[in-house]
């Protein structure tokens, strides 16, 4: 149903991957102008399908093994978020770098990825429950 604590959890996913990036910039540039992720097509993509398998996760209340999945691709789709954001922080090329100060939305992948994990626990005890009920029948 939609009134059980993993659907909050989701829903704070779709903010923090669809409406959060567009008000926090992931990093600041050298010439000192803020870097949002609408600067970028990658960037736009991965956060793009991260709110649409947080939406879609919503939407599948009533399946929660599906859920369950759709939640582990988008926690590997903000892991390889997250990685870009420290390869591009770090800048391996050895020039200089173009990143010189870390915005909030470089740590957005990383709450996602929390509230995902208690989504998943919170499917899981769901799932539980479910089994633990019909072993009793």
């Amino acid at each position: 149903m939609l009134q059980r604590i993993q659907t909050i959890y989701l829903a704070v996913v779709f903010i923090l991957a669809g409406v959060l990036p567009f008000v926090f910039p992931l990093w600041k540039t050298n010439e000192g102008k803020d870097f949002y992720f609408m600067q970028a097509m990658g960037y736009q993509i991965l956060f793009g399908l991260s709110t649409t398998l947080a939406l879609i996760s919503i939407i599948t209340f009533k399946k929660r093994q599906q859920q369950f999945v759709y939640n582990r691709l988008n926690m590997i789709l903000n892991l390889i978020l997250l990685g870009l954001f420290v390869y591009r922080s770090l800048n391996l090329s050895g020039g200089t770098p173009t990143v010189s100060e870390k915005g909030i939305g470089m740590f957005l992948p990383i709450l996602s990825i929390v509230f995902l994990v208690l989504a998943n626990k919170a499917i899981q005890k769901d799932e539980d429950l479910v089994k633990s009920v019909d072993r009793l029948r």
